[in-house]
């Protein structure tokens, strides 16, 4: 089958719910292309922490935006918007069909209804808004944007501090407000009427021993060894990259200061409270996308994609 209806097929859902797999299914039954909706797997340093696809299962089909950005860059919704754009074109003219996978709801919202268009931060003055943060902390730069700009701090949290430090960089490189800038937009990428949306929603007693398990597995292919190169690279730890689920807590086990069950299970307790969050922010964010159990959802988008 190749993409003559113009359509593109959305599928998300909480960590550990099936998503990379049922992406797979229906691009090798659509002949499709797998594109990377995952604001963690875009970081190459990171295949085996964040559950990328595969090289075998990579090999079975087009996949693009996997492990396509280093761990020191601070990857934006925009650049992604951007490169997922050019990918969708790329993969309509070789008449396949798009079929967008990933957690981060962020992404999906931008794809489809459009995005604030705001100027890249210089490095320097980024990593010196950074490091005012570590000496002075949070709550004293929090106190400084709330003078500088009380519309956008009364929106954030003093102990916010990456939503803090991004707010008082833009206004740092650009003189002008991160609200100014949401005034000006990025248009959306993808119709979402010609879009197949779906949500995976597992039981969540499974759900939990999915990740559980899927941790566990992670652990005994590498993952360790994996944050352990990370960790040597000595990042900013206030990078994305630094954050994925598991990083934070092996780091410190690496470091010597809890032991690795005991990093494990704050892992996936992190990744658990996440999968809550992720399904509330669908809900209330991305009306019309349909909710499937993953046992059903590789019917529910052929029945939809051929309607």
């Amino acid at each position: 089958m190749t993409d003559k209806s113009g359509r593109a097929v959305l599928i998300a859902g909480p960590t550990a719910s099936g998503k990379s797999a049922l992406a797979l299914k229906l691009a090798e039954r659509l002949g499709g292309t797998v594109i990377n909706a995952d604001s963690m797997q875009v970081y190459r340093d990171l295949r085996i922490i964040t559950a990328r696809p595969t090289p075998s299962e990579e090999a079975r089909v087009p996949h693009r935006l996997y492990g396509h950005v280093d761990a020191a860059e601070n990857y934006s919704v925009g650049r992604w918007c951007s490169d997922a754009g050019a990918a969708l074109t790329q993969v309509r003219d070789e008449g396949r069909v798009p079929i967008l996978a990933g957690g981060t709801g962020l992404y999906f919202k931008a794809l489809t209804q459009g995005l604030s268009a705001v100027p890249p931060t210089p490095p320097d003055i980024r990593a010196a808004v950074r490091a005012r943060i570590d000496k002075q902390g949070a709550p004293a730069i929090y106190a400084e944007l709330s003078r500088r700009d009380p519309a956008v701090a009364a929106r954030l949290r003093p102990a916010d501090k990456m939503r803090i430090g991004r707010a008082l960089e833009v206004l740092e490189a650009t003189g002008r407000s991160l609200a100014d800038w949401h005034r000006d937009g990025m248009p959306a990428v993808l119709d979402p009427k010609r879009t197949v949306a779906v949500f995976l929603t597992p039981e969540r007693a499974e759900l939990y021993r999915r990740i559980d398990a899927r941790f566990d597995a992670m652990l005994e292919v590498g993952a360790l060894d994996e944050v352990k190169a990370l960790d040597g690279r000595g990042l900013d730890p206030l990078l994305p990259a630094m954050k994925a689920h598991g990083v934070p807590w092996l780091r410190r086990h690496l470091a010597g200061q809890i032991s690795l069950r005991e990093a494990a299970e704050r892992g996936k307790m992190d990744t658990r409270r996440y999968t809550k969050r992720q399904a509330t922010w669908f809900r209330n964010q991305m009306p019309g996308w349909t909710w499937v159990a993953p046992g059903m959802a590789e019917a529910a988008v052929l029945a939809q994609i051929s309607a």
